[in-house]
């Protein structure tokens, strides 16, 4: 899991915020995010995440790519596809995503 938020990119680019709640049935859950990881990292145009969950268990992901054409190769993925498809089955109480274009974006990194 990241420890540091994702570096600020040159806009505009394209972020996907993933909402959730759980089920309390995770079985298999932690491999499948696994390999999701490997898949979305070898998309050209992806560019990171950040990931975290509260202890009432809201959880949020933002993926961020280079653009939408990036963001389609990974939502039309077969795996991921079928991801999502055990994730409404099991994983999930609820889920929202939104999907926007960053028009600014900067950072700050303390230097002592």
């Amino acid at each position: 899991m990241t420890t540091q938020p994702v570096a600020a990119f040159e806009p505009p680019y394209v972020m996907a915020v993933f909402t959730s709640i759980r089920t309390s049935d995770e079985t298999g859950l932690d491999e499948r995010n696994d390999r999701m990881e490997e898949i979305v990292q070898a998309i050209p145009g992806y560019l990171g995440y950040e990931s975290a969950r509260n202890p009432g268990g809201l959880g949020i992901t933002v993926a961020y790519f280079r653009d939408h054409e990036a963001l389609t190769v990974w939502r039309e993925n077969m795996e991921h596809q079928a991801a999502m498809k055990k994730g409404r089955a099991d994983w999930y109480e609820s889920y929202t995503l939104h999907v926007g274009t960053v028009e600014r974006s900067h950072g700050f990194v303390r230097n002592d």
